[in-house]
């Protein structure tokens, strides 16, 4: 058992309905794909990736996403462990789509990213020139 918001969670099936009704409080689910924190833009995904893969504890994350109260973090980690198995999903599709996207980036770069890659790469001749004038 444990307490969230001054009350008891767990333990009792009817209970555990109340904690489930008040968690999403916390939450606009925009679509299947899409759930934010209500009265931001930020994703529930956003906020358990940094807590899942980069072992954030909450105070982390309040600091990381500083206009988020201790009580959204809390009820999204919450809300992760009582739908483990669907954030698990929803969290696999996140990153699966972001990986799809990367891979996109890089076959069809941007007139902005191919700029930018042509100046990181002269960038990158001129010193090896400049190296090679010192060594000599």
């Amino acid at each position: 058992m444990a307490t969230f918001c001054g009350k008891v969670v767990g333990g009792s099936s009817k209970l555990q309905e109340v904690s489930e009704m008040l968690l999403e409080d916390y939450f606009d689910f925009l679509s299947q794909n899409e759930i934010r924190l209500k009265g931001h833009r930020i994703g529930i995904e956003d906020v358990l990736y940094e807590h899942i893969y980069n072992e954030m504890t909450p105070t982390e994350l309040a600091r990381r996403f500083p206009t988020l109260s201790e009580e959204q973090i809390y009820a999204t980690i919450t809300y992760y462990h009582n739908k483990r198995e669907q954030m698990d999903a929803y969290l696999s599709a996140w990153l699966e789509l972001g990986r799809r996207k990367r891979e996109e980036q890089t076959r069809n770069p941007t007139p902005a990213m191919r700029k930018l890659r042509r100046i990181k790469d002269e960038h990158k001749a001129a010193e090896q020139k400049d190296a090679e004038l010192r060594s000599t």
